[in-house]
């Protein structure tokens, strides 16, 4: 064994810290829905390498931290520190603040400011916007597309609004442009479908939570509906549907998508309310989602 290999095991501290940072960087791939496959391809660094830092082994330079939080769109510092892992509810919020564009940032610091202070902050204006988030496979589309048509609303797909704008598929931007650019094109396409629609129904992508500032605008701007699904079931579906993606030719795909599903679950459970379709027929899930709806916009109809 190396004499650094020998301090590294000898010492506690950093054993623990490297333990944290590799689960910290498991859980960022985790919220992006990304294969480990896909992260070493998008970072640089092999897949070998990153099972060993992610299992808390692997102690590696800022360059290759650098390397991979760019791939994974994660801010450095909190890669590197741990900042936004803070204990109950401050974590969330810093995750919050490090997606806000810095000329949002003296807008937000007043809004603060006036809520510490007890001045009433004006409430966020959902209208009769709905949005569907959770995993892919759990029936977003099928289900909004069916409640849009029950409602007489327009529905929105936000992930082919991206695919038309950018030109290609979600596939290729990913390989092509990478997790920064999809980002960047769906926070467009979330602010258009808003500013064009004040009654609409809206599928999200299932990553949408992963980017802290979008899922923010998202929750502020509709009514949020989590459809969920056992990962058996989100598994079968995403198969039935002939999309892999992003778990093609991967071995630990059920795991992944646990591992996907863990990550995102804070972020899922911020919607106002939640359908599970586990082995439910179409019509039973939207007659579940009807009431959820129709108890969400009862108050915005009464005078």
């Amino acid at each position: 064994m190396s004499e650094r290999r020998t301090k590294e095991t000898d010492d506690p501290d950093l054993t623990a810290y490297l333990t944290a940072l590799g689960a910290r960087v498991r859980d960022a791939r985790a919220k992006r829905g990304m294969a480990r496959r896909i992260l070493a391809r998008d970072s640089g660094v092999s897949e070998r390498y990153l099972a060993q830092l992610e299992g808390g082994t692997g102690n590696p330079s800022v360059a290759v931290l650098r390397q991979i939080a760019h791939a994974v769109d994660y801010p450095l510092a909190d890669l590197v520190s741990g900042t936004a892992q803070a204990d109950g509810m401050l974590g969330p919020i810093l995750d919050l603040l490090h997606g806000v564009e810095n000329q949002r940032l003296p807008a937000l610091q007043s809004t603060i400011e006036r809520f510490l202070a007890g001045d009433q902050v004006t409430a966020p204006d959902k209208r009769g916007r709905i949005a569907l988030i959770g995993l892919r496979g759990a029936g977003k589309s099928t289900l909004g597309r069916l409640l849009a048509k029950r409602l007489d609303l327009p529905f929105v797909e936000l992930n082919r609004i991206v695919e038309q704008d950018y030109g290609g598929s979600i596939g290729e931007i990913l390989a092509l442009s990478g997790q920064p650019a999809f980002r960047r094109y769906e926070r467009r396409a979330l602010e258009s479908a808003v500013a064009r629609h004040d009654r609409v129904v809206i599928s999200t992508g299932g990553g949408i939570a992963s980017e802290s500032a979008t899922f923010g605008y998202l929750l502020d701007h509709c009514h949020c509906i989590w459809i969920q699904a056992s990962p058996e079931e989100h598994m079968s579906r995403v198969i039935e549907q002939g999309d892999l993606r992003p778990m093609a030719r991967n071995d630990e795909a059920m795991e992944d998508l646990k591992a996907i599903l863990t990550a995102r679950e804070p972020s899922y459970r911020r919607a106002s309310a939640r359908i599970d379709t586990s082995a439910k027929t179409v019509d039973e899930s939207l007659a579940e989602l009807e009431v959820a709806v129709h108890g969400l916009l009862k108050p915005a109809r009464q005078p």
